[in-house]
């Protein structure tokens, strides 16, 4: 198991988990966030990609948009 800072909340997932994962697990529909691991941002299609460690910090928020 590692913990994870989610937002505010420490979370413990499974070793192995990916971003994906993680979002997927949210009350919100994944298109509707953007996420950051330890200050970077990481674009959706690379979510699947990104493998969490112990002691990451993961963001997530509603992206401003309009004109």
């Amino acid at each position: 198991m590692i913990a994870i800072r989610l937002n505010q909340d420490t979370l413990q997932l499974p070793d192995g988990a990916t971003l994906a994962t993680l979002v997927a697990s949210l009350d919100k529909p994944p298109a509707a966030l953007a996420t950051a691991v330890n200050g970077d941002f990481v674009p959706r299609d690379q979510r699947g990609q990104h493998v969490l460690r112990d002691g990451d910090a993961v963001m997530t928020f509603e992206p401003i948009t309009g004109g």
